[in-house]
């Protein structure tokens, strides 16, 4: 799609974070009272999940509190993806390569400077060190070629104009 990014201001009405996500997910931006009640019903149907330590307060306080109007719904949090092009993964942060996944750490505070600290260069070098290695598919160069009548195209943008003209849908890369 061409075109501008654009920021569409959500009223700042302590549920601003439900209504952009309404907004983003379905072009509402009234969706609060029912992301709400969507957290509440899922906080609730967990204690174990959710108890106080994991929220700050009992579990049904919180579930009291989150459903308030005149609450704000949290604090900044940044969680991380790597996108290769045409594959999304999770990054997080480990206390070793060969740790568990039951310690990773997949939710950072945003700090006021905007970051989430030391491991956002962890993140910018792990990134670094995937694009020296070529770990990523440039869709817009790579090299396809049609598995039906073996045409070859540069980018995705020509195998899609190729297939909605003939129908073709069996690709594969090559160099």
């Amino acid at each position: 799609m061409d075109g501008v990014v654009v920021r569409r201001v959500i009223p700042s009405d302590n549920s601003c974070l439900f209504n952009a996500v309404g907004y983003l997910m379905e072009h509402d931006q009234h969706k609060a009272p029912e992301l709400r009640q969507v957290i509440a019903v899922a906080v609730a149907s967990d204690p174990v999940k959710y108890n106080e330590a994991f929220l700050g307060k009992p579990n049904s306080d919180y579930c009291t509190w989150i459903l308030n109007p005149e609450k704000w719904g949290g604090y900044g949090e940044r969680v991380m993806l790597l996108y290769d092009g045409l594959h999304y993964d999770a990054l997080a942060m480990s206390p070793s390569d060969n740790a568990p996944a039951d310690f990773d750490q997949t939710v950072f505070t945003v700090n006021y400077d905007g970051t989430i600290g030391p491991v956002e260069g962890l993140v910018l070098n792990l990134v670094k060190d995937a694009q020296r290695k070529r770990r990523f598919t440039d869709t817009a160069n790579f090299t396809l070629r049609c598995g039906v009548c073996q045409i070859g195209f540069v980018g995705s943008k020509e195998a899609v104009q190729h297939a909605q003209a003939t129908g073709h849908i069996n690709f594969q890369e090559y160099n």
